[in-house]
C-alpha cells in the first residue's frame, strides 16, 4: 500500500515586501502555517495566552492561497507567487502562527528545488530543520527555548518579564528590539528607542507594513 504523502496547512500566501527586521523592503511571498504552540487562536483563550498580543489570524485555511498541500504542490504555488522569475533571489518567509509545527526538511528541500531562498519566523521553542537559510527567532515569555541561535533575533519590547538582557548572548548576527503594537504604541516606541539608545547591541525594528498599509 502506497505511503500518504505529508501534507502542510497553510492559511494563506501571499507576495508583498517584508516590513520587519533585517529584510525590511524587500520583496517576499509570505507562506503562513496554520495552528500556534502558544496561543489557540481564539479570543475567549487571549488572556490565558502565553502569547496573548498576537495580531494574527492563523487559524483554518481559508486565507487566500490558503489550503492543505504536499510539498511539491506547495513550493510550485509559493514559487508561482514570485511576480519575476528573472530579476533578484526569489525568497519565502515561512510565517504562522507557528510554523515549525509543520515546516520540515522535506518541505525545505522542495522550496530549494523551486530557487526559493528560504526563512522562518518562529517563536525558538522548536528545532529547525538544518537546511533553511535565514531563522528569525521572536522569544515569547515560555519556559525551555529551543533555538537559541540563528541570523535574527527580534524581541517584541517591552515583555513582562523578558529583558533583552536575557537574550544578549544568545548566537545571533543580528538583534533587534521591536515596538509592542497595541494602544501604548506610542510609549513602547519611546521606550524601545531609548533602550537602543542605552544598549547598541540592539538596532529598532518597526513594522513598517502597517505604516503604509500592505499586508
Amino acid at each position: 500500500m502506497p505511503l500518504m504523502s505529508k501534507t502542510y496547512s497553510i492559511k494563506e500566501m501571499y507576495f508583498t515586501i517584508q516590513g520587519e527586521g533585517r529584510h525590511t523592503g524587500r520583496a517576499a511571498v509570505f507562506c503562513r502555517f496554520t495552528g500556534c504552540n502558544l496561543w489557540t487562536g481564539l479570543e475567549k483563550d487571549r488572556d490565558q495566552a502565553i502569547c496573548n498580543f498576537c495580531d494574527t489570524d492563523f487559524r483554518g485555511v481559508d486565507g487566500r492561497g490558503g489550503g492543505k498541500y504536499d510539498a511539491k504542490r506547495l513550493a510550485q504555488a509559493v514559487a508561482d507567487l514570485w511576480v519575476d522569475h528573472q530579476q533578484g533571489k526569489p525568497f519565502v518567509v515561512c510565517t504562522g502562527g507557528e510554523p515549525l509545527l509543520q515546516l520540515d526538511t522535506s518541505l525545505v528541500d522542495a522550496f530549494h528545488q523551486q530557487g526559493l531562498e528560504v526563512a522562518i519566523e518562529t517563536n525558538g521553542t522548536l528545532k529547525a530543520p538544518a537546511n533553511i537559510d535565514w531563522i528569525c527567532v521572536s522569544p515569547k515569555p515560555t519556559e525551555g527555548w529551543t533555538l537559541q541561535s540563528g541570523n535574527e533575533l527580534k524581541l517584541v519590547f517591552p515583555q513582562m518579564n523578558m529583558d533583552p538582557s536575557l537574550f544578549a548572548d544568545w548566537q545571533f548576527d543580528h538583534f533587534y528590539l521591536q515596538p509592542m503594537d497595541g494602544p501604548d504604541l506610542t510609549e513602547n516606541t519611546r521606550k524601545t528607542v531609548e533602550y537602543c539608545l542605552k544598549h547598541p547591541q540592539w538596532s529598532l525594528s518597526l513594522q513598517t507594513h502597517k505604516y503604509i498599509g500592505i499586508p
